[in-house]
């Protein structure tokens, strides 16, 4: 029964992370700007969260009001997808999602020096293989002046990396019921993109607001439920290990939907990033245990 548990538990962290990496395709064939697609898998997802809280009858969950640490994530919610899937609008799906997990790392290093978390040496040895990675990424070109479509979208997707790092250091402090965080999470980052939404949007036509809402149903909420309903039976090891099925996710459908491919080089950096972020997970939660 046990093992029945786990293994519908670990495949609802791989089809979460799935789910989670089918945004990059969605805004593709949306062709609408960043907001636009950001607002509704915000919204989107916090209404269908909102009728499955209702049909479980846990409407009531939500009558906690928010805290501010809640609020403040919203923000970075929005700033992480915002930026991200702009990110993909100059620069390749595979070089987007890298970049943004690389913040798994980077949240360690701002733990060690703001919230006490000190780094041992095989984690910090983690962190300079993964920038390593990162250079890889780029194939040791820093130089970026001579193609600014690909400078733009790097620096869209790091500014996603740092919201998504204060996303998760600001949901190491908060104690609210997962499901109220959650929903006041997605509301929050839709509604302060709303206003921007609704005076730039001029018109959508039918096949669009049937993917939008597509993106409010999957990586918005679906994908999210998942993951809760995963957390609750895997260790934070196993599920932040599995977690990392979405980059390759990403990588995989830039090649079959786009024709993006990677060369050898940048391969080894996915790779090196991918590797590391695993490494970190595993070592920080034994680390836990003794």
């Amino acid at each position: 029964m046990e093992a029945q548990t786990n293994f519908n538990s670990a495949l609802f962290a791989i089809t979460s992370a799935v789910l989670m990496a089918t945004i990059g395709v969605f805004s593709k064939y949306i062709r609408l700007d960043a907001a636009t697609i950001t607002c509704f898998r915000l919204l989107g997802g916090a209404i269908f969260m909102l009728f499955f809280l209702v049909l479980q009858g846990k409407g009531a969950l939500l009558a906690r009001k928010p805290t501010l640490p809640v609020i403040a994530n919203g923000f970075f919610l929005a700033g992480f997808i915002i930026f991200y899937v702009q990110a993909m609008n100059y620069t390749t799906m595979a070089n987007a999602i890298m970049l943004v997990y690389l913040a798994p790392l980077f949240s360690a290093v701002i733990a060690h020096f703001f919230m006490k978390e000190r780094l041992r040496l095989f984690s910090a040895s983690l962190i300079v293989f993964a920038i390593f990675g990162f250079a890889m990424m780029l194939e040791f070109n820093i130089d970026l002046q001579g193609d600014k479509a690909r400078a733009l979208g790097i620096a869209c997707a790091l500014l996603a990396m740092l919201c998504y790092s204060g996303f998760m250091l600001i949901n190491r402090k908060i104690a609210d019921h997962v499901f109220t965080s959650t929903f006041y999470q997605l509301v929050v980052g839709g509604a302060i993109l709303a206003p921007v939404v609704i005076y730039n949007l001029t018109s959508i036509t039918l096949q669009q607001t049937l993917l939008l809402a597509a993106v409010g149903f999957f990586p918005g909420f679906l994908g999210i439920l998942l993951a809760v309903l995963a957390l609750r039976q895997l260790h934070t090891a196993s599920f932040g290990t599995l977690a990392y099925f979405e980059p390759l996710a990403v990588v995989l459908f830039g090649w079959i939907f786009f024709g993006e491919k990677l060369s050898a080089l940048q391969m080894g950096g996915c790779g090196i990033i991918l590797s590391c972020g695993i490494l970190k997970v595993l070592t920080e939660t034994y680390s836990k245990k003794t």
